[in-house]
């Protein structure tokens, strides 16, 4: 069992490792990116990569206060599912109006991946095989889909 400080430092070392390592991916239009800190250039929506002690998630979130709105993006985003499954190449789950652990309300489109510990680096190599070319491949999504949400800016 690790401290809360020492599970910080193991999660911090792994996205350092992970932000190394994708560095020198350009993104699908070329420019230097941020992986880590994805940004979709929508103030409530996120490309996120969680790590947790059991499990591995990758998602598009939608973090919008008014559900209402919330309920727009998610509905948006219901209209690209069959091009951002095609993109993807497998399918993900998707959730409208979950309530996170922090009570916070969210929609996420997303893939988990169960069974791998961040805090164990002898699993690092999976983790970066499942989040590599999952947030590869959103940017390929994202750069095409995102004319598509210029009405709810």
């Amino acid at each position: 069992m690790f401290s809360r400080e020492e599970t910080s430092r193991i999660k911090e070392e792994f996205w350092t490792t992970f932000g190394r390592y994708m560095s020198p991916v350009p993104s699908v239009e070329g420019n230097k990116i941020n992986w880590i800190n994805y940004h979709t250039g929508l103030k409530h929506v996120h490309f996120r990569m969680i790590t947790e002690s059991k499990s591995a998630l990758i998602a598009i979130t939608i973090e919008h206060r008014d559900l209402e709105i919330q309920s727009l993006f998610f509905e948006q985003f219901l209209e690209l599912k069959t091009l951002l499954h095609a993109t993807l190449q497998e399918e993900w789950h998707w959730k409208l109006h979950e309530t996170t652990s922090s009570e916070k309300i969210i929609s996420k489109i997303y893939k988990e991946l169960n069974g791998v510990s961040v805090l164990n680096k002898a699993q690092w190599p999976e983790l970066i095989s499942f989040f590599k070319p999952r947030i590869i491949t959103l940017d390929e999504f994202w750069s095409d889909a995102k004319y598509s949400f210029d009405s709810l800016r």
